[in-house]
């Protein structure tokens, strides 16, 4: 559960969401990472240190450049996890859905 812990943690945040929806695409440097956002790039930085420490970002040091690479397995360990509950209200919705049509 511990991983589950820091994968949700770390994708709490919106910025960091959006970090991880960039390098679906694939690798990116982490100045390419900043532009986007209205921030330094010290502070974007802060935010792939913590994707990071949840093992959902590898970072990677050629020459002077940081490259920013996803690292997809927590990410499905989490979607797993949460699958088990989509079923669970699907089939409630289904049964709430049929109640709903035999009362009208």
């Amino acid at each position: 559960m511990n991983t589950l812990d820091h994968t949700f943690s770390a994708l709490s945040d919106s910025t960091r969401r959006a970090i991880i929806a960039r390098l679906v695409q694939g690798e990116s440097s982490l100045s390419e990472l900043a532009k986007p956002f209205d921030m330094s790039q010290t502070a974007v930085s802060k935010h792939v240190r913590v994707l990071s420490e949840a093992g959902l970002v590898n970072v990677t040091k050629r020459g002077r450049t940081r490259y920013c690479q996803l690292m997809p397995k927590p990410i499905k360990e989490a979607a797993d996890w949460l699958h088990v509950y989509e079923t669970f209200w699907e089939n409630n919705l289904q049964a709430l859905g049929r109640y709903l049509e035999e009362d009208t």
